[in-house]
């Protein structure tokens, strides 16, 4: 393996797209629900790095994955000329990773030698970073530290399947398998605290489509801004029409929007994918095919963006360009600290599943729902991390010490999908398409005219 940035990480991808569906029907009494659950094979069997064919035939129920430090949530403090090298470090750590998946997941890897120079290459980005920071800050002390990655074994079928249920013993490679899907009516319910006498119980919706005009790109401009193919996966739009990893303040402020209240925001998620063995435009292109992203994409069947209250308290205006990222692209590596998942099925809501896709009855939608951090520090539109800026209310609605309330985004996307077709959300290689990757993305560009009457409609108690 050799250093690369993500712009110039080429795969096999004609290794990546060779998909052959072995199909079998998963099926759940009651209700008619059909799942179809997918092997793939690409080439051959996928079995973990420095294990025989034999070896894996032996225990089919296990894939291996690669599990690095997430370098990015470590930075406290970047200083604004160290930003876009920063950036492009970043971008080229998770190219490393992706590559170092590959190999060491390809017949023949040994993992123990791809992850000796995985270290190598993460040590020097790494170094880059830190250099690139001590110019104009202290010198993290913590980043290098965080060039060490290991190999890890992942359970592909779930012991804990119910009677009744079939569920096939081998996953597709690269994600998703068997085991991360579950029947919605057997999700725990969810529990929301009562609005109180002094809470906020009104709500604001931006009305932005559903992408109707084809705003796809795998950049991300909050995380990796500079940085074409920044994201590893497609990204989906609604919102600022504009946006792409080059965007500006200046440039989403200029530009046009989907939204009918001339909402200028950008939202984005990363794209459901069919898993029906259809190769999809995509397929030798940056985000999909070319980054392990197969299959056509699922356009969503509605999309609702509403700003709530707070259950305890009054809320502050946002301020313009706030950037909030919910959820975790890297939760299955990094663990769930960060993790925001929520899926469902239209008439099932008030069940949630955190790490599992859904299985919904016969005539019911698929749903995501990211629900984002409702406290702000009052003080900055971002952080180094994109993360300790805001905060999550706790359990009872309060904002944590430090913090206020502002009107909480919720973005609610619905799907429907085909019956007895599997899907997964886009991701990092590594992280095989778990369904507890999903995250979502938005910058504030409202008017201050639009969010002054955002927040006097939750604050009064409307519905506007």
């Amino acid at each position: 393996m050799t250093p690369t940035t993500r712009q110039g990480h080429k795969r096999r991808t004609s290794t990546k797209i060779r998909v052959l569906l072995a199909v079998a029907a998963l099926l759940l009494g009651g209700g008619g629900t059909a799942l179809v659950a997918a092997h793939a094979s690409a080439g051959g069997s996928h079995r973990p790095a420095g294990t025989s064919s034999a070896d894996h035939a032996a225990d089919p129920a296990t894939a291996m994955t690669i599990a690095c430090p997430d370098v990015g949530d470590r930075l406290r403090d970047v200083p604004d000329p160290a930003r876009q090298r920063v950036s492009a470090g970043l971008a080229e750590l998770d190219a490393q990773v992706a590559q170092a998946y590959e190999q060491a997941s390809a017949p023949g890897g040994d993992s123990g030698a791809v992850l000796g120079e995985l270290k190598q290459h993460r040590s020097t980005t790494i170094g880059r970073m830190a250099d690139a920071i001590a110019e104009r800050s202290t010198r993290p002390s913590d980043l290098p530290g965080l060039s060490g990655c290991t190999a890890r074994q992942v359970r592909t079928a779930d012991a804990r399947a119910g009677a009744g249920t079939a569920v096939l013993t081998r996953a597709m490679p690269g994600g998703p398998s068997p085991s991360d899907f579950a029947d919605i009516r057997t999700a725990p319910t969810k529990q929301n605290p009562a609005v109180g006498s002094g809470g906020s119980a009104g709500t604001f919706t931006s009305s932005c489509g559903r992408n109707e005009n084809g705003h796809f790109n795998s950049d991300n401009v909050i995380v990796t801004p500079g940085v074409s193919n920044g994201a590893h996966h497609t990204h989906d739009y609604v919102g600022n029409v504009s946006t792409n990893a080059f965007s500006s303040n200046a440039s989403l402020a200029a530009a046009g929007t989907t939204c009918t209240n001339g909402d200028l925001s950008t939202h984005y998620w990363p794209v459901l994918r069919l898993l029906d063995g259809k190769a999809a435009p995509d397929a030798h292109a940056p985000g999909g095919g070319h980054d392990g992203n197969m299959g056509e994409v699922l356009r969503p069947s509605s999309v609702a963006i509403q700003f709530r209250g707070s259950p305890v308290s009054k809320v502050s205006a946002m301020p313009r360009f706030l950037r909030v990222i919910t959820g975790d692209a890297k939760a299955f590596t990094s663990g769930p600290g960060n993790a925001n998942a929520s899926w469902s099925c239209t008439g099932f809501e008030n069940r949630q599943l955190k790490d599992k896709y859904p299985i919904c009855p016969g005539g019911s939608d698929v749903v995501r729902t990211l629900a984002f951090q409702s406290c702000w520090d009052g003080r900055s539109v971002d952080s180094a991390n994109h993360r300790t800026h805001v905060a999550f209310a706790g359990a009872d609605g309060s904002c944590p010490r430090g913090f206020r309330a502002v009107p909480q985004l919720v973005q609610r996307i619905t799907y429907a999908v085909p019956a007895g077709t599997p899907f997964a959300v886009d991701s990092f290689p590594e992280q095989l398409h778990k369904p507890v990757t999903d995250h979502g993305d938005f910058i504030n560009v409202m008017p201050d005219a639009l969010m002054a009457k955002a927040v006097s409609c939750v604050n009064g108690g409307r519905r506007c």
